[in-house]
């Protein structure tokens, strides 16, 4: 499995990894035996970066992760997250809540050291410099190796560098949420921090295998995502056309050229897919061999270009929490 080095300080990781959440919830029923299987396999090839949160299912995915690491520790890089409340509970960024809360996460995933730790939305309400000066005395205590930031913005980047080294954000990004062109990913590149892109397949909308709602089962929260929303999606299957062409042309998947399309934005950028089936996990780690040429990039730039996408990247709501 080709790898990339995540940021400046960090470790070697997978050029893809593997993200955990919907082996757990959003994605319709869990299959604890398959995602199991799934992480197993995606071990066995090489993808060593397994990235989950407490927030998952207030730490069922931990527990699941733990389970599939147990007698494998040292092929897996298992990134975890804290501050994301679960059930309407907002953030919580504050230093002792973040020492309680790796303890939590050490337990769930029956380790003594987490490799990738750090917090998964911004508290508005603590200073971004006391909740990084808990991350980093955990760092210290032997208990995390290397810190992340998720949806935090390039000023919050730069205000915590000052603090702690951040080896990575994690931030959504994919042909149609480029947000983080505004201004993150350059700062990542400027201050060496590596970049995790998580939902680099648009929720699976990339793959063009969901053309309407009939797609998706009663239970998958796709149903209430603003881009799926009956008024939007029609808009936004119609920009899959190039897609499916170039896919064509590879005789490769349409995922597999949205997440070669990723790729090649930068060697500090690490596309973390999701699934908990393993066809489609085998699937994600062969976009590495596909290589687009610099026409196609360009024609998948401009058919997706920022603000093209019918609808927000999340709910009004949840939007404050982004890049912040």
């Amino acid at each position: 499995m080709n790898q990339r080095k995540l940021g400046a300080n960090g470790p070697q990781v997978a050029a893809v990894g593997l993200g955990c959440m919907g082996m757990s919830i959003s994605y319709g029923t869990p299959d604890d035996v398959e995602s199991v299987a799934t992480m197993h396999r995606a071990l066995d090839l090489g993808c060593n970066l397994l990235v989950t949160s407490d927030a998952y299912g207030n730490g069922v995915n931990e527990e699941l992760v733990g389970k599939a690491i147990k007698g494998r520790r040292k092929q897996a890089l298992v990134c975890t997250k804290f501050g994301n409340l679960m059930g309407g509970g907002g953030v919580n960024g504050r230093p002792e809540y973040a020492m309680e809360a790796c303890a939590k996460s050490l337990q769930r995933l029956g380790v003594d050291e987490i490799d990738i730790y750090g917090l998964h939305r911004v508290d508005p309400n603590v200073p971004i410099e006391e909740t990084v000066g808990a991350m980093k005395r955990l760092q210290e205590q032997g208990k995390v190796r290397y810190l992340v930031l998720s949806e935090a913005g390039p000023e919050t980047l730069k205000r915590a560098m000052k603090v702690a080294t951040i080896d990575a954000v994690e931030t959504e990004y994919s042909l149609w949420s480029r947000d983080a062109e505004a201004g993150l990913i350059a700062a990542c590149k400027e201050l060496g921090v590596g970049y995790m892109a998580y939902a680099p397949l648009g929720r699976g909308f990339l793959s063009a295998t969901i053309k309407s709602l009939d797609a998706l089962i009663e239970k998958d929260r796709r149903r209430q995502h603003p881009r799926y929303l009956p008024e939007n999606i029609g808009k936004n299957v119609g920009l899959l056309a190039p897609l499916e062409q170039i896919a064509a042309a590879h005789k490769a998947k349409p995922a597999q050229i949205a997440l070669a399309w990723v790729l090649a934005q930068g060697e500090f950028i690490v596309p973390i897919p999701g699934t908990k089936r393993r066809t489609y996990l085998e699937e994600n780690l062969a976009a590495v061999e596909v290589v687009l040429s610099a026409d196609e990039i360009a024609t998948l730039s401009d058919t997706f270009k920022p603000g093209v996408t019918a609808g927000t990247r999340y709910p009004e709501a949840q939007l404050k929490g982004v890049l912040v």
